[in-house]
Parts: structure tokens; C-alpha cells; sequence
């Protein structure tokens, strides 16, 4: 099974669960998967046309999906997938 590590700011919309895996076989499916587990971290990842926000970076080992297949990227049972969500702030 492949192994999403969920971001700390997103963990309060997943029961606080820092980990998700998953059989699926693309991207695109493992999110689906973890949207239907946990509806509320849905806005927070996928845009009106369910497609990954594009300031959701999301990584496949050390890979952006974006210089892979993308959402079509396909997963192995050993992958670890990250999501990384944009962070602002800070002060000049």
C-alpha cells in the first residue's frame, strides 16, 4: 500500500491522523480516496473542477508530480506520497 504523509496544518480535517494509505493506483485516486475518508480536508486540497490546488505541491519520493504523469502518476505499494501545501507569512 502506498503511504500519503498528511501535513500538519491539514491534520485537524483528517482526525488528527498524520499518515493515509492507500491501494490505489494513481494520484488522482489516492486523493479521491482520502477526500471520501475525510470530506472536510476536500477544499483544502482540490479546487471547484476537483482538480489539486496548484499551490498543493505533491511529491512521490523526492518527485514532483508536476515533472511526472502529474494527477495520472501511477503509485507502487513502497511509495511514500507527500503533500505539501503553500505557507505564508512572516514578516519582513
Amino acid at each position: 500500500m502506498a503511504q500519503l504523509i498528511i501535513p500538519t496544518p491539514l491534520r485537524k480535517y483528517t482526525a488528527n491522523n498524520a499518515t493515509f494509505t492507500t491501494d490505489s493506483i494513481t494520484i488522482e485516486q489516492a486523493i479521491e480516496e482520502l477526500t471520501n475518508e475525510y470530506p472536510e480536508v476536500k477544499p483544502h486540497l482540490l479546487d471547484a473542477s476537483g482538480r489539486i490546488r496548484s499551490f498543493i505541491k505533491v511529491f512521490v519520493g523526492e518527485d514532483d508530480i508536476r515533472s511526472l504523469n502529474g494527477e495520472q502518476t501511477e503509485l507502487k505499494d513502497s511509495d511514500v506520497v507527500s503533500i505539501v501545501p503553500a505557507i505564508a507569512g512572516g514578516a519582513l
